[in-house]
């Protein structure tokens, strides 16, 4: 009896462990800006993929891409998400910003609403304004 309880908790912990992992969804944009002027070299650029259902709470973050920028714009993002974490009836949106030294430079003004059911136009263009 003691070995057939031992198999059944082997095989139990043998298919907990074998779950495949989550499938990732990606959506793939750039960010870009209209004033004539070359961004500095030590700038960062960083989008967020954001749950904002909830007017009374903080955003909730599904995917962030963040870190140096290589070149000029248009500026290329990749993220990559968790469809579970997608919940129906909520509202998702793409935010960007571009930093120096953690001083705000960008920063999109305009919410850019994501459907995330495989509507969404790629790449997504992201404009961004100039904090003055």
């Amino acid at each position: 009896m003691k070995k057939f309880l031992m198999l059944c908790c082997a095989s139990l912990l043998a298919a907990c462990s074998s779950q495949a992992p989550s499938s990732k969804a990606t959506l793939d944009g750039e960010v870009f800006y209209l004033q004539r002027s070359a961004l500095p070299p030590t700038a960062t650029l960083s989008v967020a993929l954001q749950d904002i259902s909830l007017a009374d709470a903080p955003a909730v973050t599904l995917a962030r891409q963040s870190g140096p920028i290589q070149g000029q714009v248009p500026l290329p993002f990749h993220l990559s998400y968790d469809p579970a974490q997608v919940k129906p009836g909520h509202r998702y949106a793409v935010s960007a910003r571009i930093e120096e030294d953690g001083k705000l430079l960008f920063i999109n003004t305009q919410q850019h609403s994501v459907m995330l059911d495989g509507s969404d136009p790629q790449p997504l263009k992201i404009k961004v304004d100039p904090v003055r």
